[in-house]
């Protein structure tokens, strides 16, 4: 449970892309524990929606992708609540595909979605937050894909590298405004879907068991970290691009050696 459930966010109003499962769950609902009014987006309506502090999150059929259906988001938030105070860029991700094998609509569509629908997105809610008292914070959720080589994901990479450098200029443009934008570098995630991801149970331990602190990251932890990012306590923090992945990979040859010392021996 976080430190900020139960009083940080009274009254303020999040909407969280993906808010429906994994990573964008784990958000919405630390949200709600936290006072807030969360509303969620995404194509297919969740199985079941996030809850916290007695309230459950509210949810809208939106396709991040098309700006129309993103403007009827904030739409109703401004409608129901009168104020947008925190957008959180969750909704993303990207199949594996070798680069040399890419159709140009999946490149075109991977980019779509984890960099241009959250920019667009952003530009929408500082418009929005232009209008709420002191402002607001806009975080958006990039990758470690964005800071390394991402082979398989190229593509994805690419968008994540743009989304951090797009967090950083706007929060340069929008200061004025009082909007903060954040970025948060994401690092590997246990997630429902981590095991299809990862190789299964047998591939996640093995994985946990290279990492600095042997384990994967949680939702929570980057709830947590949207948490910190988006309270009023971080009124100065603009621009960040808030590493939340434990340490880091270790980097592979490290791995390597050792194997080759131990078979040496």
């Amino acid at each position: 449970m976080s430190d900020f459930a139960g009083q940080a966010f009274n009254g303020k109003s999040v909407i969280v892309t993906g808010g429906g499962k994994g990573v964008g769950f784990g958000i919405s609902e630390a949200f709600l524990a936290a006072g807030a009014d969360v509303f969620i987006c995404g194509r297919n309506a969740p199985e079941t929606l996030p809850s916290g502090a007695g309230k459950e999150a509210v949810f809208a059929a939106a396709d991040v992708r098309k700006p129309e259906e993103s403007q009827a988001l904030i739409d109703t938030v401004i409608e129901k609540t009168g104020r947008l105070d925190v957008l959180i860029n969750n909704a993303g991700g990207s199949p594996p595909v070798a680069a040399a094998d890419a159709p140009y609509k999946l490149t075109e569509s991977i980019i779509r979605l984890n960099l241009i629908a959250p920019l667009n997105f952003a530009q929408q809610a500082h418009k929005a937050m232009c209008d709420t008292a002191g402002g607001g914070s806009i975080i958006n959720i990039a990758s470690v894909s964005g800071e390394r080589p991402s082979p398989g994901t190229a593509a994805y990479g690419a968008a994540k590298a743009g989304l951090i450098n797009v967090s950083r200029s706007l929060a340069q443009e929008w200061g004025v405004d009082k909007v903060r934008v954040n970025a948060i570098i994401a690092g590997l995630i246990k997630t429902e879907a981590a095991e299809d991801h990862y190789g299964g149970k047998a591939g996640i331990e093995l994985i946990e068991s290279a990492l600095p602190m042997r384990r994967m990251a949680i939702p929570e932890d980057i709830a947590n970290a949207c948490l910190f990012l988006a309270a009023d306590s971080s009124a100065y923090i603009s621009g960040a691009a808030l590493e939340v992945y434990g340490g880091g990979e270790p980097p592979s040859f490290l791995k390597m050696a050792e194997d080759a010392a131990a078979l040496a021996r």
